[in-house]
């Protein structure tokens, strides 16, 4: 059983918890992480999910997510979920998110890292993952069209195959 902590509208801790899977009361929110990883190759690692996995099964999604458990931080959450989810170790010790999105119930923050793992150096996490393979923004932008990747926003994706480069939201000289 899994437990959420729960945070108001500026991110401030409310001392409370709530069940995976109970409703979060209005005005109260958890935390999401999503990592994506990059290769030198401006390629993404993305995992297909189980089609017994409840919610987008049988599709792609980005490398790894999930929620920050009870007592965790964002970080944490991250580092955990990837290592979990697909075997990958990696240091989030003075990583920040490249950005956050808010959703109804909680903040998603999103992680970009770089690692050039090869697919078969991989553990997969039986009961969420079924397969991971390298992908090209293009190649993913065409699987969300034809319905086989989760159905992001295509200026996200975009956006995060951008900033796996960039930082901040201005132009420097350079």
């Amino acid at each position: 059983m899994e437990y959420f902590d729960l945070y108001n509208q500026d991110r401030i801790p409310l001392g409370k918890q709530i069940q995976r899977g109970n409703k979060i009361p209005e005005g109260e929110y958890h935390i999401a992480v999503h990592v994506c990883v990059f290769n030198s190759e401006n390629k993404m690692l993305i995992q297909q999910r189980q089609p017994f996995k409840e919610g987008w099964s049988n599709m792609w999604d980005v490398s790894t997510g999930g929620s920050a458990v009870a007592g965790e931080n964002s970080a944490a959450a991250a580092q955990r979920e990837l290592e979990e989810e697909i075997g990958l170790k990696f240091s989030f010790e003075n990583i920040r998110p490249m950005l956050t999105v808010h959703f109804d119930h909680g903040f998603d923050d999103i992680y970009t890292i770089c690692s050039d793992a090869a697919v078969s150096d991989l553990k997969l996490q039986y009961e969420e993952v079924q397969a991971v393979k390298w992908a090209t923004e293009e190649e993913i932008l065409s699987m969300i069209a034809d319905g086989s990747f989760i159905p992001y926003h295509e200026q996200l994706i975009s956006l995060l195959f951008f900033m796996r480069d960039h930082r901040g939201t201005f132009k420097h000289d350079e």
